[in-house]
């Protein structure tokens, strides 16, 4: 998926300040059950497409801490 003028991208909260930023477009995901994730660094680079169940699921193990950062 390229850069697309009509996605509106949002940072997650998850990002720190150190440039480790993604951003997501929940619009696009709750029209489509995709939900494009980027790099907020590199916005005209690739994007990766996950399936809104998928994602959902990755997030919630995000905050329930039970991914492994090792």
């Amino acid at each position: 998926m390229t850069e697309s003028p009509s996605l509106l991208w949002v940072k997650s909260s998850y990002s720190n300040n150190g440039g480790s930023c993604v951003e997501w477009a929940p619009a696009h995901a709750d029209a489509n059950g995709i939900v494009p994730v980027r790099d907020s660094k590199s916005p005209g680079g690739p994007v990766l497409n996950v399936r809104a169940t998928a994602f959902a699921a990755f997030v919630a193990g995000v905050k329930a801490g039970s991914l492994d950062t090792a």
